[in-house]
């Protein structure tokens, strides 16, 4: 059988371009070679795009950017007869065929629906969330407008824009209080991983937490303290999406910020979740709820809080994070599929949905 080639694109100019750079290391070092050929496509901290043709240890901490030799400026096009990249090598322009792209991008600019809808435009099949469901469930606003329209549980919230709040702070900071009380967590709309999340305990930290939110987005949400354990599901499919053993955060830090994700290193995992059999079983049914709801396909994690009463939607991660200390590979691999087959369900499941839709 005529292998695959994989275009696999990472980094990106946005917060969490570390974490992509070591998340594109394990994606490569396990996609089945015997399938699959793989090109890189690495996107600086300042936006540029270029081939890397070296060893993928050098992708952490940006050392690929050293191994000039093996660098050259390269573009995914929105022309849909291209079908790949054009690559610039002597001076010259270089087209290579692409049968997938599998973007191990985080945050802003990569997770957030602009990538995805290149990749659209280009018609190329693409691993994960289509530009739409990538949109949605970054924006954490909108994530939690449908999951209201949706009926499924969440914690209290508001949301609103910096316009809104320079226009009267007090007014908003007061309707907070009442609507939420304290602590509430303050988060920018559009922000992964955690970045930029504050926990304010009186209307100072109030204050500073949304001012912090803004250096990060225009937009603002508002979210109540929910008590609970918190438990995080690995959802996989297009039209018939399984869910793997939902597993447990139990954050080194007050709550499960970036410095506890990826600093740290010491927050626990447990796999199963230390939740009841019920609970899991139902975890796993509200985790499909809220991955069709949002649109969701190929893959995504579903995060919740669960306690005695409640089972609360967290919210929707679309390229969820694939380090050797990740949840969503770790969650599949405790339910019996390989790093190595996960890939490839994730590279077939691109490719069905790009044939379906001819």
């Amino acid at each position: 059988m005529e292998k695959l080639t994989v275009l696999t694109l990472f980094g990106g100019n946005s917060s969490e371009h570390d974490v992509s750079t070591v998340s594109a290391q394990s994606v490569i070092n396990n996609i089945p070679r015997d399938k699959y050929d793989v090109i890189m496509l690495g996107i600086t901290k300042d936006g540029r795009w270029l081939r890397y043709n070296g060893d993928t240890a050098n992708l952490p901490e940006d050392r690929w950017l050293e191994d000039e030799a093996n660098l050259h400026p390269a573009y995914i096009v929105p022309d849909s007869s291209v079908g790949g990249i054009v690559e610039i090598v002597d001076g010259k322009a270089v087209t290579t065929k692409i049968d997938v792209v599998f973007p191990v991008l985080h945050g802003k600019n990569g997770e957030d629906g602009t990538v995805q809808g290149l990749l659209q435009l280009a018609e190329l099949p693409f691993v994960g969330c289509d530009m739409l469901s990538s949109a949605d469930c970054m924006d954490k606003a909108v994530t939690n407008a449908l999951a209201d329209r949706a009926g499924i549980d969440q914690a209290k919230w508001m949301g609103f824009t910096e316009y809104e709040y320079r226009s009267n702070p007090q007014k908003l900071l007061d309707e907070a209080v009442e609507k939420l009380g304290y602590p509430i967590f303050v988060k920018p709309a559009n922000a992964g991983s955690s970045v930029g999340i504050t926990k304010a305990t009186d209307i100072h930290s109030l204050a500073d937490g949304i001012e912090t939110a803004f250096e990060n987005d225009r937009k603002v949400v508002l979210e109540e303290t929910v008590f609970g354990r918190e438990v995080e599901c690995a959802v996989l499919g297009n039209d018939e999406p399984i869910v793997a053993t939902p597993g447990e955060i139990a954050p080194c830090n007050d709550f499960y910020d970036f410095d506890a994700k990826y600093v740290a290193g010491t927050s626990g995992l447990f796999i199963p979740a230390r939740i009841s059999e019920e609970q899991l079983k139902a975890v796993k049914q509200q985790a499909i709820k809220a991955y069709k709801a949002l649109g969701c396909e190929g893959f995504s994690r579903v995060d919740f809080f669960v306690n005695d009463e409640q089972i609360l939607l967290n919210e929707i991660n679309t390229i969820p994070g694939f380090t050797s200390i990740s949840m969503y590979p770790k969650l599949f691999e405790h339910s019996g599929v390989s790093y190595p087959e996960l890939i490839d369900r994730l590279i077939t499941l691109a490719i069905q949905r790009k044939e379906s839709r001819r």
